[in-house]
């Protein structure tokens, strides 16, 4: 992989705070207040507890990892592209999308109004997901366009209240996201901003990602298909057995190797998410990774959802994460020329 420059003067020009990807990231806090505090469309028909909850489209998965451990009924995330044939008027069906939604997410929303099972829909007003799942058992929650994780946040504040799942605090939330959008604003210095720094960091490589919670795994992939499209550039997020086999086939990197050869191959980076929230068994992952990537002289790179004794929530961590990434991958495709993020 050749490689293609980067100059971290760009992440200091005048105009910074004109660029359209750093504005959308500002923004993220006020997406999930206006997504979570807007007034559903519909209700929830029946009061009783549904036989069980499966949820459809993008974020399934964050949804799946705050709601499971805490779910009374049995919870599925679902990948399509068809409605599993158990799906009947005794459950509750969950669909997050945006205007783009797969084909397969509509049809499967079609089926499951026109089997009679109850349905929660976040999505914008005039999307096509919100025009399949119109029917008597349809609660809407309309959500701002291309922002999945503003649309997960909804529908987990909407089923903590049904007790279907643990409370999530809106406002924490949206203000984690703020507080990222301060220290990682275009206005701060290399140094002092936790976004550029890290894409300094990830310049001159392609990043391996590893989260050792499960919330953290998924900001993971998230994070890496991000700084692929922001870099062009290979962005592996994966188990750490994967990432282990990565590294273990890296030659060391040769000291003496001009960096500003024209030719010169680009390595991988190591990328840890929130190591310091890791389990006990996980912390000893994490020093195995660290150490093997010493060892052929990968640099090593962290972000942190903050400290573990200031007991934030798993979503307030998860957009603390996320957003710190996409931060990083925007300074990045900026430093690199001007390559999207999103």
């Amino acid at each position: 992989m050749s490689r293609t420059w980067f100059d971290d003067s760009r992440l200091e020009a005048d105009d910074l705070a004109d660029d359209e990807s750093l504005w959308w990231l500002a923004s993220a806090g006020a997406r999930i207040r206006r997504a979570a505090l807007s007034e559903p469309a519909g209700r929830l028909a029946r009061a009783d507890r549904p036989r069980g909850v499966i949820v459809l489209g993008a974020e399934a998965r964050l949804v799946r990892a705050v709601l499971e451990p805490a779910c009374p009924v049995p919870f599925m995330a679902w990948p399509g592209p068809a409605l599993p044939a158990w799906v009947g008027p005794f459950d509750l069906v969950v669909a997050l999308g945006s205007h783009d939604a797969p084909a397969w997410e509509v049809r499967c929303l079609a089926e499951t109004v026109r089997r009679g099972a109850t349905v929660i829909v976040a999505a914008p007003e005039e999307s096509a997901l919100a025009a399949a799942s119109a029917g008597p058992l349809t609660t809407h929650l309309p959500t701002p366009p291309d922002d999945p994780m503003a649309a997960a946040i909804a529908v987990l504040a909407l089923l903590g209240q049904l007790e279907l799942g643990p409370a999530v605090d809106v406002e924490l939330a949206a203000s984690a996201a703020d507080a990222v959008a301060v220290r990682c604003s275009p206005a701060r210095p290399l140094g002092d901003n936790p976004g550029k720094d890290l894409a300094v960091g990830l310049a001159d490589s392609f990043p391996l990602v590893w989260g050792g919670t499960t919330l953290a795994g998924r900001a993971s992939r998230r994070i890496a298909e991000t700084l692929r499209r922001a870099s062009g550039r290979l962005a592996l997020a994966a188990d750490a057995e994967e990432l282990e086999a990565v590294l273990l086939g890296t030659p060391r990197r040769d000291v003496f190797t001009d960096p500003f050869e024209q030719d010169a191959e680009i390595g991988p980076a190591l990328l840890l998410l929130d190591v310091d929230q890791v389990p006990e068994p996980m912390t000893e992952t994490a020093q195995r990774l660290a150490h093997l990537a010493d060892g052929v002289g990968v640099r090593v790179c962290h972000i942190s959802s903050g400290m573990a004794e200031l007991g934030a929530s798993d979503v307030e961590r998860y957009v603390t994460l996320l957003l710190q990434g996409r931060y990083a991958a925007t300074y990045l495709g900026i430093g690199l020329g001007g390559a999207q993020s999103g």
